[in-house]
């Protein structure tokens, strides 16, 4: 595909033409995991876990920004390059994990999308997520012919209608600003606050998208040795990961003030379902609609995706690659299995965050190394301050998720 390469700051309209490929990243940070982590914590704690996605969007900065700029100075994905570098055994092992990662991340993806439909029109759970699944095919079959540039556009579409179905609510609910403020502040109330906070931390902090961004900027702007270039695409990049994860953030934070103005102690609030239906009688029948409807686009766009990311780890780990089409028709068995065998689709959304939490420092520790590194990135390696800032972030997710280790084994 066609670069545009840009010649400094004077052109703004060529930044323009180079913005997407963080917006088609931060999908992930707006998917139905989120919808359930998100509306749960807002139910059940009230303002109490805002701290967390304040925290995480911060990371998700600082990460999404670091795994583009790997793929556009190397020219080469993070899976690729542990692929080079990792013996046989080791990548394979490291294989399994992130694929674990990334059907933990399509689990959610159709659940949310097959509630989305239940809810907008009565179609069941099963037949729901076949649905979901069908059209994920065909979201994915416009990136294998019409490009990424074709793909990146319907994405940002579908994040459109995302950002208006999650954050009209707000506008109709009354959010105490003063214990808004309050929930800025690090606190838990219990092992369940916990577990919930490391789901908002992996649905947040999505390693199967750090996987992928470096593989979303390498193919959109190609492989370029020229320090100016490079220079003007991480410029670039720098806008596009701040401007996309600024709206994911905003979207998640909706979601949380929403219950917690709305929805604290209604009951059957903490899933979707109940949610939605708290929704409807609180704030009306049409922010009903569209929240279901925003969820609807979630479900469609964050599945997409998440197959794009698993097409990604497996070439790069295994130099094996498998038709996006083929390998949608693969990953979707394990989400329609859940659903026909009647296991709650909220619980299932907040455990497979869980799990995408614990895969976070697999992706991470290696990008900082990586990025840090001057054999690899040259004089484009992390400053110091970016790589501390890096360990730090890596440090925060691990210490949490062994917090959520011990306070389960301790039972209580």
């Amino acid at each position: 595909m066609p670069t545009t390469e840009l010649r400094g700051p004077r052109r703004p309209y060529a930044t323009l033409l180079l913005l997407g490929p963080a917006f088609v990243a931060s999908i992930a940070y707006v998917d139905p995991g989120n919808v359930a982590a998100n509306l749960t914590a807002g139910a059940r704690y009230g303002y109490l876990l805002l701290w967390v996605l304040v925290l995480a969007n911060a990371i998700a900065v600082l990460v999404q920004y670091q795994s583009a700029k790997l793929g556009i100075v190397t020219g080469r994905s993070l899976p690729e390059i542990l692929g080079e570098r990792l013996p046989t055994g080791p990548r394979r092992l490291y294989w399994i994990q992130a694929e674990l990662v990334a059907a933990a991340t399509d689990i959610a993806e159709v659940l949310g999308g097959a509630i989305a439909l239940h809810l907008l029109f009565g179609i069941p759970l099963l037949a729901g997520g076949v649905i979901v699944g069908v059209a994920s095919m065909a979201l994915l079959a416009i990136q294998s012919h019409n490009g990424q540039r074709a793909f990146e556009i319907v994405i940002v579409t579908l994040l459109s209608v995302i950002v208006v179905g999650f954050m009209t609510g707000l506008f109709f609910s009354g959010v105490d600003a003063g214990e808004a403020v309050a929930g800025i502040v690090p606190r838990f109330e219990g092992v369940d606050s916990v577990l919930l906070a490391t789901s908002m931390l992996g649905a947040t902090v999505m390693p199967h998208v750090i996987y992928l961004h470096s593989a979303l900027a390498r193919d959109r702007h190609g492989a370029s040795e020229e320090p100016g270039r490079i220079r003007s695409l991480l410029r670039a990049t720098r806008w596009d990961v701040g401007a996309a994860l600024v709206i994911a953030g905003a979207v998640n934070i909706s979601m949380l003030l929403l219950a917690a103005s709305a929805l604290r102690g209604v009951d059957g609030t903490d899933t979707i379902e109940g949610a939605h239906a708290a929704v409807v009688a609180t704030l009306g029948p049409v922010v009903g609609v569209v929240f279901a409807v925003g969820l609807l686009a979630s479900g469609l766009a964050s599945t997409s995706v998440g197959t794009y990311a698993g097409q990604a780890i497996m070439g790069g780990l295994l130099r094996v690659r498998v038709p996006l089409l083929l390998r949608r028709l693969i990953t979707l068995a394990p989400a329609l299995v859940i659903l026909a065998i009647g296991f709650d689709p909220t619980q299932a959304l907040v455990l497979s965050q869980v799990v995408l939490s614990f895969g976070i420092p697999f992706a991470l520790i290696p990008l900082v190394w990586l990025a840090s590194s001057r054999r690899e990135l040259g004089e484009f390696a992390n400053a110091p301050w970016l790589r501390w800032a890096g360990w730090i972030a890596a440090g925060v997710i691990s210490a949490l998720n062994v917090l959520l280790i011990v306070l389960v084994i301790a039972g209580g």
